[in-house]
């Protein structure tokens, strides 16, 4: 089975289509019989080649086989080589190579790579397959890299239990890098200083990084404006970040001894600071010293989660990065009310909350010594700023009407409050009405709308984590937040 893939992908000549060469007659005639019909070949050679560096792999390469006309355009465009292992017990993916044809496929390539991505292996597999690669003349110049070593992660620790060493030789093409994604790996103490002058996204997923290592590598980014980090561990137990460039930070913490706190020093440019997926206690630790254009916050669980600010500073101060805060995502089951409007006062400025409900297993309840909501002193953003309330994965028993009814009666310059339910059903919305109080709502010009929760298709988390083009992440969060 390998063979006829290495065959389709590194695109043979005539003599291995047909040894007789009929093949090649016929391929030759079909160029001639079709040529009124083949639109597609009478595009300029750079849009052919714009388009062939956008398939998959196989499908690039079997371009080849077309047409005369297409047989030099492969080796001509920026080599796209997505390639997996095959795990025990699952299916080969569509639109990889197998292991066994990469080498033949980078041997026939003259570069440059525009991406290559390695994925499903084990620690201290293909070890020296991967010394070859990186160091092969069509992986140079590399644009986006994807290296994701396999790995079990300890249910006790929330660890990796084997980790793969990050080859030196990986970072070959920092100075071309524009993407990197790395899971699975540990970085070595002794890592040499690097530069990366164009990067601009950067994962890091179940990785180890020495706390020394990690300051060097964000400082040797010049250019980074998107970071993603999924349980990542430091020696140091702190990820400290100074970025002159960063405006989008997404921190997924997990439960474990060794999880590192993150910790922003100084990140002058720093709009977004996501908090995706759960954890299983539902904890993070994060620490802002000084980020003051930070507009997009959460989401988090405000009875679990430890959002610090600078030393010396308490959050309701309301230090100068909150009050920038615009838009806010909360979870919450609903049974902690004034857990959720304490927070609020730390943004007086807040024009947007999510309020994200999640399931009764992870009920968290208001603490006896939390301070109460008084009338006398009102929550700011309430009064002057909140302009829209959504309420999602909204069910509607007693103690989630209850949180959302606090909001109809006490938001007072909101502009429209919704709701999104699983299953929506008209006949239902004016007993949602009665129980909500919506006639006497604070805010008279206030819209309540009610609607199904949207789908979304698309369900790569990184995608919507980096893609800084989406003015707000939370409209479709439940794809990318397991409520």
């Amino acid at each position: 089975m390998e063979k006829t893939e290495v065959a389709a992908v590194a695109a043979p000549g005539p003599e291995r289509l047909d040894s007789d060469g009929n093949a090649w007659k016929r391929a030759g005639s079909s160029d001639c019989d079709e040529a009124d019909s083949d639109l597609i070949s009478k595009l300029p050679d750079d849009m052919l080649s714009a388009i062939i560096s956008l398939l998959p792999t196989k499908d690039a390469g079997r371009t080849q086989v077309l047409s005369r006309r297409w047989r030099p355009l492969w080796r001509s465009v920026p080599l796209n080589l997505d390639a997996r292992a095959k795990l025990p017990g699952s299916p080969a993916h569509p639109h990889t190579v197998p292991v066994s044809a990469v080498s033949k496929i980078i041997s026939q390539h003259p570069g440059p790579a525009r991406r290559f991505s390695f994925s499903g292996f084990h620690a201290g597999e293909f070890d020296a397959e991967v010394e070859s690669w990186f160091h092969s003349r069509a992986l140079t110049k590399l644009e986006e890299l994807h290296f994701c070593c396999h790995t079990r992660i300890n249910s006790s620790s929330g660890l990796p239990e084997e980790s793969q060493r990050l080859p030196l030789s990986a970072l070959r093409s920092a100075s071309t890098l524009l993407v990197a994604r790395i899971s699975g790996c540990y970085f070595p103490n002794d890592m040499p200083s690097m530069n990366f002058p164009v990067l601009t996204q950067l994962s890091l997923i179940y990785v180890s990084i020495p706390g020394d290592v990690f300051h060097g590598l964000l400082s040797s980014c010049h250019a980074l404006e998107s970071l993603y980090m999924s349980g990542v561990c430091s020696t140091t137990g702190r990820l400290r970040v100074s970025s002159p460039t960063l405006r989008s930070i997404a921190f997924h913490h997990w439960p474990s001894e060794k999880a590192a706190q993150l910790v922003i020093e100084d990140a002058p440019h720093l709009v977004r600071l996501l908090i995706p997926y759960n954890s299983q206690d539902g904890c993070v630790t994060i620490r802002v010293i000084r980020a003051p254009k930070l507009k997009i916050l959460g989401p988090f669980l405000p009875v679990l989660s430890k959002l610090l600010v600078s030393q010396g500073i308490s959050p309701v101060s309301s230090a100068n990065w909150m009050r920038s805060v615009k838009v806010l995502a909360l979870r919450s089951s609903g049974y902690a009310l004034h857990a959720v409007l304490n927070i609020l006062r730390w943004f007086p400025s807040l024009e947007k909350l999510y309020v994200i409900f999640h399931p009764h297993r992870y009920i968290e309840m208001d603490k006896e010594d939390d301070p109460q909501y008084d009338p006398l002193h009102p929550i700011e953003c309430l009064q002057t700023h909140l302009k829209v309330v959504v309420f999602k994965l909204f069910v509607g028993h007693e103690k989630q009407v209850n949180f959302a009814r606090f909001f109809v009666l006490n938001a007072e310059v909101v502009n429209r409050i919704e709701f999104e339910l699983f299953e929506y059903k008209s006949e239902s919305v004016a007993y949602q009405h009665q129980l909500l109080q919506v006639e006497n709502r604070a805010s008279r010009g206030a819209q309540i709308q009610f609607r199904s929760q949207p789908v979304c298709k698309d369900h790569d988390v990184n995608k919507h984590i980096h893609d800084l083009s989406v003015a707000d992440p939370f409209i479709h969060c439940q794809n990318w937040v397991h409520a």
